[in-house]
């Protein structure tokens, strides 16, 4: 469940993306920020009750090329079984930095850095270079079958609302303020508690903790990359032709996350990431 809230964000993030003439990349309509956000889970599935609460931090600079993101979670699932109950709480602690592409996600737990490339970005800046950020982020949703079903006001911003995939988003210049989103029952929402925009953000709150980097196999600068917008194409259209059972064999020994996925899970994140990619090429 945690990986499809996951997902569904991703997808609002990847949609504001756009670049200009040099390949720039320009997320948001709003050029830095802080933003802080309280998140609760719950509901029940196959006989166990969730409950989880956490914070998030968001901070960005021109126009969100740059941004880190930290994330404190904690999740109770207690299960029944004939009369007995076992209760199990989940901390998670995580960080995820962009800097133009690349991307560094950091494990406070295994206390470890994992470096790579951002392909959603990557995608947009090799087939759409000079999209309009907000063009560009309302085809994709439309192409998954999303619906800005209206404006709402939420802490004074006006929001374009969204709803996909049994979930709703409020969108504020590219920048999700709040989400409520609901997969097998479990819901997870997420709200903005403070916003300040167009403000001095300073480096410091971009600065990663001193742990170990494992760089990954797409990891590298942009001048170094050897993958043209052809090449790129070319990669997208082999994972246009990924049928579902090759998907879910890679995804499950590839991710020790999602392992354990259900089928219906593995599914819902298949099909959303088919249509990302015929959106990131203008289909």
């Amino acid at each position: 469940m945690k990986n499809l809230s996951i997902l569904f964000s991703l997808l609002f993030a990847m949609s504001g993306c756009n670049g200009n003439a040099q390949n720039k990349l320009k997320r948001y309509d709003v050029k830095s920020g802080i933003i802080e956000y309280a998140t609760t889970t719950s509901g029940k599935v196959m006989g166990s009750t969730i409950d989880g609460s956490g914070t998030e931090k968001l901070f960005f600079k021109d126009w969100g090329a740059i941004e880190l993101k930290e994330t404190v979670l904690s999740q109770t699932t207690t299960m029944k079984l004939l009369g007995n109950a076992s209760t199990e709480t989940e901390e998670t602690h995580t960080m995820v930095k962009l800097d133009n592409g690349e991307s560094w996600s950091v494990d406070f737990n295994k206390k470890q850095i994992y470096a790579s490339r951002d392909m959603a970005m990557e995608m947009i800046k090799a087939n759409q270079p000079n999209a309009d950020a907000g063009e560009v982020g309302e085809s994709i949703l439309v192409s998954m079958g999303g619906k800005k079903t209206g404006t709402e006001k939420f802490l004074g911003y006006t929001c374009d609302v969204w709803e996909i995939m049994g979930g709703k988003q409020w969108i504020h210049k590219g920048l999700m303020l709040k989400m409520e989103i609901t997969v097998m029952g479990i819901t997870t929402k997420t709200e903005a508690t403070s916003v300040k925009l167009d403000v001095s953000v300073p480096d410091a709150n971009f600065s990663l903790p001193d742990f170990p980097i494992q760089e990954t196999e797409n990891f590298m600068s942009s001048d170094d990359s050897p993958y043209d917008a052809e090449e790129m194409e070319e990669g997208m259209e082999l994972m246009e032709n990924l049928s579902f059972e090759e998907y879910k064999q890679m995804v499950r020994e590839g991710d020790a996350e999602m392992k354990d996925a259900s089928d219906e899970e593995l599914r819902q994140s298949y099909d959303m990431m088919q249509k990302m990619l015929k959106s990131a090429k203008g289909k």
